[in-house]
């Protein structure tokens, strides 16, 4: 079991931040692969980054994705007494739901469900909830509770029970998604989880921020209302949203060896816990794995693991800033499958920066300032 802590300066009690530890469980490619099923379900359930950024769902509709390898989740509780849930806190979707008593799906059968009838703080919304993902949606009801995170009981918390999820979910750990953009982007109107305790009072400061520790077990955490200095050294880089409806960001171009190959002139970005890859577009990030040297193999740039140690680095310049990705960071190394780039194909034009890139670079979301903060982890 994962407890949440607080940490607080010693110069003031009020410089306090609550934490979350995050375990990084097996990855629904990783099961799927062990079952001997992966080829068969890659093929049936097309993996598809964008999709939960198509900007058709915006508003009312809040588009997901089909993730086969998300993998960090933390334990929240819902409910009187309280209902603990495995969640994936994301930063690309703005809900809270979890499986319900009332999902007939077979992906709700190895997941826990929230039961409202032994909760007594439970109270029906009497709306519904639909959230498209790539590849299937969840439908579900919507309800209010009192959710516990970190020790932060948000009180008449709206958020959406399952009814029905797609096929994919059986193989994650995770039983639900805490989202943590905008409210703009919520479906059916909720607000967000995040919101709510800024209203309240319930954080110390109008952000978050998120560690990634490079040790796959332990270390990985996401922190409410402050920064631990702990998780990065050097100084923080402050970035402008471009938009405040995800966490998006400028990216002034993508070199490999001081050569501009991608991104050339700009282009947009998303900073988002829920991806667990760097998606660009398909020929951005061919060009990069192009020069990487690598071959696509099924969908997967595909690499030998020996020559890890003599590829180059990939910088991501960013508002005057350059963040480095070694090849120790973007290549994923399974030793039943060999290694792969964590470089992804997908989309027009915008870019994700997910786990591969966070796990570099300690993120700070800001709230107050509409801002994403960046520092070398630690």
């Amino acid at each position: 079991m994962m407890w949440a802590f607080v940490v607080c300066a010693m110069v003031a009690l009020s410089e306090c931040l609550v934490q979350i530890p995050l375990e990084k469980g097996k990855s629904a490619r990783e099961t799927l692969q062990e079952q001997g099923i992966w080829e068969e379900y890659r093929l049936k359930f097309p993996y598809n980054p964008m999709a939960k950024f198509d900007g058709r769902f915006a508003v009312g509709n809040e588009a997901m994705t089909n993730d086969a390898d998300m993998a960090y989740f933390g334990i929240i509780s819902i409910g009187t007494p309280p209902q603990s849930f495995k969640v994936i806190f994301d930063t690309g979707s703005s809900n809270l739901w979890v499986p319900s008593i009332y999902c007939s799906s077979q992906a709700c059968q190895n997941h826990d469900k929230f039961n409202p009838g032994t909760s007594s703080t439970y109270r029906n919304n009497g709306g519904s909830l639909r959230i498209q993902y790539g590849t299937g949606s969840m439908t579900g009801l919507l309800g209010y509770d009192t959710v516990t995170v970190g020790g932060i009981a948000v009180k008449n918390q709206i958020f959406g029970l399952s009814e029905t999820e797609a096929p994919f979910m059986k193989y994650m750990q995770a039983d639900g998604i805490l989202g943590l953009a905008y409210p703009a982007l919520s479906a059916s109107g909720a607000t967000p989880v995040f919101d709510n305790m800024m209203r309240e009072g319930l954080v110390n400061q109008d952000l978050f921020s998120v560690y990634l520790s490079s040790d796959a077990q332990q270390g990985s955490v996401v922190s409410f209302g402050g920064i631990d200095p702990n998780h990065y050294s050097g100084s923080i880089s402050w970035i402008p949203l471009s938009r405040d409806l995800y966490w998006q960001i400028t990216v002034d171009s993508v070199t490999v060896n001081g050569q501009v190959v991608a991104c050339n002139g700009g282009c947009q970005a998303i900073v988002d816990t829920g991806t667990s890859l760097i998606v660009g577009p398909q020929s951005s990030i061919g060009s990069i794995n192009s020069r990487l040297g690598v071959t696509s193999q099924n969908g997967d740039y595909m690499v030998n693991c020996n020559n890890i140690a003599q590829m180059p680095d990939v910088t991501f310049h960013i508002h005057g800033q350059e963040f480095t990705i070694p090849a120790s960071a973007y290549v994923l190394n399974s030793r039943q499958y060999g290694c792969r780039t964590g470089f992804s194909g997908g989309g027009d034009s915008l870019w994700i920066l997910g786990d591969v890139f966070i796990r570099q670079y300690y993120a700070i979301f800001n709230r107050a300032q509409n801002m994403v903060g960046l520092a070398k982890a630690t």
